[in-house]
Protein backbone atom coordinates (compact mmCIF):
# COMPACT_ATOMS: atom_id res chain seq x y z
CA UNK A 1 0.00 0.00 0.00
CA UNK A 2 2.62 2.70 1.16
CA UNK A 3 4.74 1.40 -2.22
CA UNK A 4 2.29 2.07 -4.17
CA UNK A 5 1.55 5.71 -2.10
CA UNK A 6 5.15 6.47 -2.61
CA UNK A 7 5.22 5.62 -6.76
CA UNK A 8 2.43 7.91 -6.69
CA UNK A 9 3.60 10.79 -5.35
CA UNK A 10 7.34 10.34 -7.04
CA UNK A 11 4.59 11.36 -10.64
CA UNK A 12 3.34 14.35 -9.22
CA UNK A 13 6.55 16.21 -8.56
CA UNK A 14 10.21 15.61 -8.59
CA UNK A 15 10.41 16.72 -5.18
CA UNK A 16 9.21 13.33 -3.91
CA UNK A 17 12.09 11.62 -4.97
CA UNK A 18 13.26 10.40 -2.08
CA UNK A 19 10.14 8.10 -1.47
CA UNK A 20 12.38 6.16 -4.13
CA UNK A 21 13.73 4.67 -1.18
CA UNK A 22 10.52 2.30 -0.69
CA UNK A 23 11.59 0.41 -3.89
CA UNK A 24 14.36 -1.08 -1.75
CA UNK A 25 12.96 -4.35 -0.46
CA UNK A 26 15.48 -4.71 2.32
CA UNK A 27 13.75 -0.57 3.66
CA UNK A 28 10.70 -2.23 3.69
CA UNK A 29 11.89 -5.21 5.02
CA UNK A 30 13.08 -3.65 8.25
CA UNK A 31 9.72 -0.84 8.23
CA UNK A 32 7.41 -4.00 8.16
CA UNK A 33 9.75 -6.18 10.86
CA UNK A 34 9.47 -2.58 12.95
CA UNK A 35 5.52 -2.05 12.38
CA UNK A 36 4.50 -5.36 13.33
CA UNK A 37 6.75 -5.32 16.41
CA UNK A 38 5.17 -1.79 17.71
CA UNK A 39 1.67 -2.94 16.75
CA UNK A 40 2.28 -6.50 18.74
CA UNK A 41 3.72 -4.41 21.65
CA UNK A 42 1.21 -1.45 21.35
CA UNK A 43 -2.29 -3.82 21.26
CA UNK A 44 -0.63 -6.75 23.85
CA UNK A 45 -2.18 -5.56 26.59
CA UNK A 46 -5.26 -4.71 25.51
CA UNK A 47 -5.78 -8.10 23.62
CA UNK A 48 -4.79 -9.86 26.71
CA UNK A 49 -6.91 -7.98 28.90
CA UNK A 50 -10.37 -8.28 26.37
CA UNK A 51 -9.66 -12.01 25.95
CA UNK A 52 -9.40 -12.24 30.43
CA UNK A 53 -12.58 -10.52 30.27
CA UNK A 54 -14.24 -12.61 27.64
CA UNK A 55 -13.07 -15.55 30.08
CA UNK A 56 -11.30 -17.05 27.24
CA UNK A 57 -9.10 -19.25 29.09
CA UNK A 58 -6.40 -22.70 28.37
CA UNK A 59 -7.94 -25.50 29.33
CA UNK A 60 -5.10 -28.11 31.03
CA UNK A 61 -5.67 -32.07 29.61
CA UNK A 62 -6.46 -34.60 32.63
CA UNK A 63 -3.84 -36.00 31.53
CA UNK A 64 -1.20 -33.42 30.77
CA UNK A 65 1.78 -32.18 33.09
CA UNK A 66 0.96 -31.52 37.00
CA UNK A 67 3.27 -28.71 36.66
CA UNK A 68 0.79 -26.91 34.24
CA UNK A 69 -1.86 -27.08 36.02
CA UNK A 70 -1.41 -23.75 37.27
CA UNK A 71 -1.68 -22.24 33.72
CA UNK A 72 -5.01 -23.27 33.22
CA UNK A 73 -7.07 -20.19 32.86
CA UNK A 74 -4.22 -18.04 31.02
CA UNK A 75 -5.87 -16.25 28.32
CA UNK A 76 -5.26 -18.39 24.61
CA UNK A 77 -6.07 -17.44 21.31
CA UNK A 78 -3.13 -14.78 21.86
CA UNK A 79 -2.17 -15.58 18.36
CA UNK A 80 -4.83 -13.63 17.02
CA UNK A 81 -2.26 -10.95 18.19
CA UNK A 82 0.10 -12.14 15.82
CA UNK A 83 -1.98 -12.65 12.80
CA UNK A 84 -3.20 -8.86 13.28
CA UNK A 85 0.28 -7.60 13.40
CA UNK A 86 1.47 -9.57 10.30
CA UNK A 87 -1.45 -8.53 8.28
CA UNK A 88 -1.81 -5.05 9.10
CA UNK A 89 2.42 -4.78 8.59
CA UNK A 90 2.29 -6.76 5.46
CA UNK A 91 -0.67 -5.01 3.81
CA UNK A 92 1.37 -1.71 4.39
CA UNK A 93 4.90 -2.18 3.46
CA UNK A 94 4.37 -5.08 0.64
CA UNK A 95 3.52 -4.84 -3.16
CA UNK A 96 0.00 -5.47 -3.10
CA UNK A 97 0.36 -6.64 -7.02
CA UNK A 98 2.68 -9.86 -5.81
CA UNK A 99 0.45 -12.81 -6.13
CA UNK A 100 3.46 -14.64 -4.00
CA UNK A 101 2.46 -12.10 -0.70
CA UNK A 102 -1.54 -13.33 -1.34
CA UNK A 103 -1.14 -17.03 -1.62
CA UNK A 104 1.31 -16.87 1.50
CA UNK A 105 -1.33 -14.55 3.30
CA UNK A 106 -4.28 -16.69 2.26
CA UNK A 107 -3.06 -19.54 3.48
CA UNK A 108 -2.00 -17.65 6.95
CA UNK A 109 -5.06 -16.58 7.85
CA UNK A 110 -7.12 -19.89 6.04
CA UNK A 111 -5.11 -21.69 8.92
CA UNK A 112 -5.93 -19.18 11.51
CA UNK A 113 -9.20 -19.35 11.16
CA UNK A 114 -9.40 -23.12 11.63
CA UNK A 115 -7.48 -23.05 15.24
CA UNK A 116 -10.11 -20.00 16.08
CA UNK A 117 -12.49 -22.48 15.20
CA UNK A 118 -10.20 -24.95 17.54
CA UNK A 119 -9.68 -22.96 20.20
CA UNK A 120 -13.22 -21.23 20.52
CA UNK A 121 -14.44 -25.22 21.04
CA UNK A 122 -12.29 -25.71 23.61
CA UNK A 123 -13.02 -22.36 25.54
CA UNK A 124 -16.86 -22.15 24.51
CA UNK A 125 -17.32 -26.00 25.24
CA UNK A 126 -14.89 -26.35 28.10
CA UNK A 127 -13.77 -29.53 26.04
CA UNK A 128 -9.28 -29.59 26.06
CA UNK A 129 -9.84 -32.03 22.53
CA UNK A 130 -11.62 -28.88 20.97
CA UNK A 131 -12.10 -29.29 16.86
CA UNK A 132 -12.49 -33.16 15.98
CA UNK A 133 -8.80 -34.50 14.55
CA UNK A 134 -10.25 -35.41 11.25
CA UNK A 135 -12.58 -32.10 10.81
CA UNK A 136 -9.74 -30.57 11.21
CA UNK A 137 -7.85 -32.36 9.17
CA UNK A 138 -10.44 -31.74 6.38
CA UNK A 139 -10.31 -27.92 6.41
CA UNK A 140 -6.43 -27.98 6.63
CA UNK A 141 -6.00 -30.52 3.48
CA UNK A 142 -8.77 -28.21 1.56
CA UNK A 143 -6.57 -24.99 1.99
CA UNK A 144 -3.14 -27.47 1.61
CA UNK A 145 -4.75 -28.78 -1.62
CA UNK A 146 -5.88 -25.44 -2.62
CA UNK A 147 -2.71 -23.65 -2.45
CA UNK A 148 -0.60 -26.44 -4.30
CA UNK A 149 -2.65 -26.35 -6.69
CA UNK A 150 -2.12 -22.50 -7.62
CA UNK A 151 1.69 -22.42 -6.12
CA UNK A 152 2.42 -25.70 -9.19
CA UNK A 153 1.61 -23.30 -11.70
CA UNK A 154 2.82 -20.01 -10.28
CA UNK A 155 6.22 -20.94 -9.85
CA UNK A 156 6.99 -20.07 -13.76
CA UNK A 157 4.21 -17.64 -14.15
CA UNK A 158 3.88 -14.32 -13.14
CA UNK A 159 0.35 -14.02 -14.50
CA UNK A 160 -2.90 -15.42 -12.40
CA UNK A 161 -4.47 -15.43 -15.93
CA UNK A 162 -1.91 -17.41 -17.35
CA UNK A 163 -1.58 -19.70 -14.18
CA UNK A 164 -5.36 -20.31 -14.88
CA UNK A 165 -4.64 -21.34 -18.54
CA UNK A 166 -1.81 -23.51 -18.20
CA UNK A 167 -4.16 -25.35 -15.15
CA UNK A 168 -6.99 -26.06 -17.78
CA UNK A 169 -4.34 -26.93 -20.37
CA UNK A 170 -3.30 -29.69 -18.00
CA UNK A 171 -6.82 -30.48 -17.63
CA UNK A 172 -7.55 -30.91 -21.41
CA UNK A 173 -4.15 -32.74 -21.74
CA UNK A 174 -5.23 -35.37 -19.38
CA UNK A 175 -3.69 -33.73 -17.08
CA UNK A 176 0.09 -34.35 -18.75
CA UNK A 177 2.14 -31.34 -18.57
CA UNK A 178 6.26 -30.72 -18.10
CA UNK A 179 6.59 -28.28 -15.36
CA UNK A 180 10.21 -26.52 -15.66
CA UNK A 181 13.61 -27.61 -14.23
CA UNK A 182 12.95 -25.18 -11.09
CA UNK A 183 9.79 -26.63 -9.74
CA UNK A 184 12.05 -29.83 -9.21
CA UNK A 185 12.60 -30.74 -6.08
CA UNK A 186 16.01 -29.21 -4.67
CA UNK A 187 18.99 -31.07 -2.62
CA UNK A 188 20.43 -28.68 -0.05
CA UNK A 189 24.60 -28.83 -0.56
CA UNK A 190 24.39 -30.48 -4.16
CA UNK A 191 24.88 -27.82 -7.56
CA UNK A 192 22.00 -27.50 -10.19
CA UNK A 193 20.64 -31.01 -9.58
CA UNK A 194 16.78 -30.86 -9.32
CA UNK A 195 14.72 -34.06 -9.53
CA UNK A 196 11.55 -34.13 -11.61
CA UNK A 197 8.30 -34.13 -9.67
CA UNK A 198 5.55 -33.25 -12.36
CA UNK A 199 2.55 -31.38 -11.36
CA UNK A 200 0.86 -35.09 -9.24
CA UNK A 201 4.06 -34.87 -7.02
CA UNK A 202 4.21 -30.87 -6.80
CA UNK A 203 0.76 -31.00 -5.90
CA UNK A 204 1.11 -33.68 -3.11
CA UNK A 205 5.08 -32.63 -1.36
CA UNK A 206 3.45 -28.78 -1.27
CA UNK A 207 0.22 -30.23 0.90
CA UNK A 208 2.65 -32.12 2.88
CA UNK A 209 5.01 -29.78 3.20
CA UNK A 210 1.97 -27.35 4.25
CA UNK A 211 -0.46 -29.20 6.40
CA UNK A 212 2.68 -31.39 8.10
CA UNK A 213 4.60 -27.98 8.93
CA UNK A 214 1.53 -26.51 10.29
CA UNK A 215 0.75 -29.42 12.62
CA UNK A 216 4.74 -29.51 13.84
CA UNK A 217 4.20 -26.15 14.75
CA UNK A 218 1.32 -26.75 16.58
CA UNK A 219 2.63 -29.80 18.42
CA UNK A 220 5.92 -27.90 19.30
CA UNK A 221 3.31 -25.23 20.99
CA UNK A 222 3.37 -26.77 24.36
CA UNK A 223 5.73 -24.51 26.68
CA UNK A 224 5.99 -21.11 27.50
CA UNK A 225 7.47 -19.57 24.56
CA UNK A 226 9.17 -22.33 22.70
CA UNK A 227 7.22 -22.73 19.46
CA UNK A 228 7.47 -18.74 18.51
CA UNK A 229 11.29 -17.84 19.05
CA UNK A 230 11.89 -21.14 16.18
CA UNK A 231 9.28 -19.84 14.12
CA UNK A 232 10.96 -15.99 14.34
CA UNK A 233 14.69 -17.43 13.14
CA UNK A 234 13.49 -20.16 10.79
CA UNK A 235 11.03 -17.36 9.23
CA UNK A 236 13.64 -14.90 9.51
CA UNK A 237 16.31 -17.13 7.27
CA UNK A 238 13.46 -18.46 4.93
CA UNK A 239 13.13 -14.47 4.40
CA UNK A 240 16.55 -14.44 2.79
CA UNK A 241 16.15 -17.05 0.55
CA UNK A 242 13.00 -15.24 -0.30
CA UNK A 243 15.31 -12.39 -1.18
CA UNK A 244 17.76 -14.44 -2.84
CA UNK A 245 15.71 -16.50 -5.12
CA UNK A 246 13.88 -13.08 -6.37
CA UNK A 247 17.05 -11.66 -7.58
CA UNK A 248 17.78 -12.34 -10.74
CA UNK A 249 21.72 -11.62 -10.16
CA UNK A 250 21.97 -13.31 -6.71
CA UNK A 251 20.09 -16.60 -7.72
CA UNK A 252 22.67 -16.93 -10.47
CA UNK A 253 25.65 -16.44 -8.77
CA UNK A 254 24.45 -18.78 -5.91
CA UNK A 255 23.24 -21.48 -8.33
CA UNK A 256 19.35 -20.95 -7.17
CA UNK A 257 16.59 -21.30 -9.49
CA UNK A 258 15.24 -17.46 -9.86
CA UNK A 259 11.64 -17.36 -9.11
CA UNK A 260 10.64 -13.59 -9.87
CA UNK A 261 8.26 -12.06 -6.99
CA UNK A 262 9.84 -14.28 -4.62
CA UNK A 263 11.53 -11.68 -2.89
CA UNK A 264 8.67 -10.01 -2.15
CA UNK A 265 8.20 -12.56 0.41
CA UNK A 266 11.02 -10.77 2.82
CA UNK A 267 8.88 -8.45 3.90
CA UNK A 268 6.19 -10.53 5.34
CA UNK A 269 8.98 -12.78 6.64
CA UNK A 270 10.41 -9.53 8.54
CA UNK A 271 6.65 -8.70 9.47
CA UNK A 272 6.46 -11.97 10.60
CA UNK A 273 9.75 -11.79 12.61
CA UNK A 274 9.06 -8.56 14.27
CA UNK A 275 5.22 -10.00 15.37
CA UNK A 276 6.69 -13.67 17.09
CA UNK A 277 8.87 -10.25 19.05
CA UNK A 278 6.60 -8.71 20.06
CA UNK A 279 4.00 -11.82 20.96
CA UNK A 280 7.25 -13.43 23.09
CA UNK A 281 7.23 -10.47 25.19
CA UNK A 282 4.34 -11.16 26.76
CA UNK A 283 4.38 -15.49 26.09
CA UNK A 284 7.77 -15.81 28.07
CA UNK A 285 7.60 -17.55 31.15
CA UNK A 286 5.30 -17.12 32.84
CA UNK A 287 3.88 -16.29 29.94
CA UNK A 288 0.50 -13.79 30.23
CA UNK A 289 -1.12 -15.23 27.18
CA UNK A 290 -0.74 -18.21 25.02
CA UNK A 291 -0.87 -18.53 21.07
CA UNK A 292 -3.06 -21.13 20.80
CA UNK A 293 -3.88 -23.08 17.56
CA UNK A 294 -5.02 -19.62 15.88
CA UNK A 295 -1.26 -18.85 15.93
CA UNK A 296 0.59 -22.52 15.79
CA UNK A 297 -1.14 -23.97 12.59
CA UNK A 298 -1.18 -20.36 11.06
CA UNK A 299 2.25 -19.84 11.49
CA UNK A 300 3.51 -23.47 10.68
CA UNK A 301 1.32 -23.23 7.15
CA UNK A 302 2.96 -19.94 6.45
CA UNK A 303 6.69 -21.32 6.81
CA UNK A 304 5.52 -24.18 4.60
CA UNK A 305 4.30 -21.89 1.91
CA UNK A 306 7.42 -19.63 1.72
CA UNK A 307 9.49 -22.73 1.58
CA UNK A 308 7.30 -24.16 -1.32
CA UNK A 309 7.85 -21.27 -3.28
CA UNK A 310 11.35 -20.64 -2.74
CA UNK A 311 11.56 -24.49 -3.28
CA UNK A 312 13.47 -25.12 0.09
CA UNK A 313 11.59 -27.92 1.32
CA UNK A 314 14.57 -29.99 2.54
CA UNK A 315 15.91 -26.52 4.05
CA UNK A 316 13.03 -25.98 5.86
CA UNK A 317 12.95 -29.27 7.76
CA UNK A 318 16.56 -28.79 8.03
CA UNK A 319 15.85 -25.60 10.10
CA UNK A 320 12.74 -26.57 11.42
CA UNK A 321 14.50 -29.54 12.99
CA UNK A 322 12.83 -29.34 15.95
CA UNK A 323 9.50 -29.33 14.75
CA UNK A 324 9.97 -32.10 12.64
CA UNK A 325 11.38 -33.85 15.66
CA UNK A 326 8.74 -32.46 18.11
CA UNK A 327 5.84 -34.15 15.58
CA UNK A 328 7.75 -37.44 14.88
CA UNK A 329 7.64 -37.94 18.74
CA UNK A 330 4.11 -38.08 18.46
CA UNK A 331 3.83 -40.56 15.87
CA UNK A 332 6.26 -42.57 17.32
CA UNK A 333 4.90 -42.50 20.53
CA UNK A 334 1.02 -43.21 19.51
CA UNK A 335 2.67 -45.88 16.84
CA UNK A 336 4.44 -47.66 19.38
CA UNK A 337 1.33 -47.67 21.90
CA UNK A 338 -1.02 -49.45 19.70
CA UNK A 339 1.22 -51.71 18.54
CA UNK A 340 2.25 -53.11 21.94
CA UNK A 341 -1.28 -53.24 22.94
CA UNK A 342 -1.88 -55.58 20.27
CA UNK A 343 1.10 -56.93 20.41
CA UNK A 344 1.33 -57.80 24.40
CA UNK A 345 -2.24 -56.56 25.34
CA UNK A 346 -0.64 -53.62 27.26
CA UNK A 347 0.42 -50.68 25.34
CA UNK A 348 4.46 -49.66 26.00
CA UNK A 349 5.50 -45.90 25.83
CA UNK A 350 9.07 -44.99 24.33
CA UNK A 351 9.17 -41.53 25.59
CA UNK A 352 8.09 -40.73 29.24
CA UNK A 353 5.54 -38.67 27.98
CA UNK A 354 5.25 -36.76 24.12
CA UNK A 355 5.41 -34.32 22.43
CA UNK A 356 9.35 -34.18 23.10
CA UNK A 357 9.28 -31.20 25.44
CA UNK A 358 7.22 -33.06 27.76
CA UNK A 359 9.57 -36.30 28.02
CA UNK A 360 12.84 -34.04 29.08
CA UNK A 361 10.34 -31.74 32.13
CA UNK A 362 9.54 -35.57 33.15
CA UNK A 363 13.03 -36.08 33.22
CA UNK A 364 13.43 -33.20 35.23
CA UNK A 365 14.27 -30.59 32.95
CA UNK A 366 13.04 -27.20 33.97
CA UNK A 367 10.38 -25.36 31.52
CA UNK A 368 12.92 -22.53 31.30
CA UNK A 369 15.83 -25.16 30.28
CA UNK A 370 13.72 -27.06 27.43
CA UNK A 371 12.69 -23.86 25.86
CA UNK A 372 15.92 -22.04 25.80
CA UNK A 373 17.92 -25.00 24.74
CA UNK A 374 15.46 -26.23 21.99
CA UNK A 375 16.22 -22.12 20.67
CA UNK A 376 20.24 -22.78 20.78
CA UNK A 377 19.25 -25.77 19.09
CA UNK A 378 17.62 -24.18 15.87
CA UNK A 379 19.98 -21.47 15.84
CA UNK A 380 22.29 -23.77 14.92
CA UNK A 381 20.07 -25.32 12.71
CA UNK A 382 19.27 -22.36 10.91
CA UNK A 383 23.15 -21.64 10.38
CA UNK A 384 23.11 -25.18 8.84
CA UNK A 385 20.44 -24.16 6.19
CA UNK A 386 21.66 -20.64 5.53
CA UNK A 387 25.30 -22.62 4.74
CA UNK A 388 23.19 -24.11 1.96
CA UNK A 389 23.87 -20.69 0.14
CA UNK A 390 27.37 -20.64 -0.77
CA UNK A 391 27.85 -25.47 0.24
CA UNK A 392 27.00 -25.88 -3.13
Amino acid sequence: MLLSLAQWLQTLSPEFGFFRVFQYLTFRAVMAAMTALLIGLAAGPAVIRRLRELKIGQPIRGYGMESHLSKSGTPTMGGVLILLSIAVSTLLWADLSNRFVWIVLLVTLGFGAIGWVDDWRKVVNKDPEGMASREKYLWQSIIGLLAALYLVFSISESSNLRVLELFFNWVRSGFDVNLPPKAGLLLPFIKEVSYPLGVFGFVVMTYLVIVGSSNAVNLTDGLDGLAIMPVVMVGSALGVFSYVVGSAVYSKYLFFPHIPGAGELLIFCAAMAGAGLAFLWFNTHPAQVFMGDVGALALGGALGTIAVIVRQEIVLAIMGGIFVVEALSVMLQVSYFKFTRKQFGEGRRLLKMAPLHHHFEKSGWKETQVVVRFWIITMLLCLVGLSTLKLR
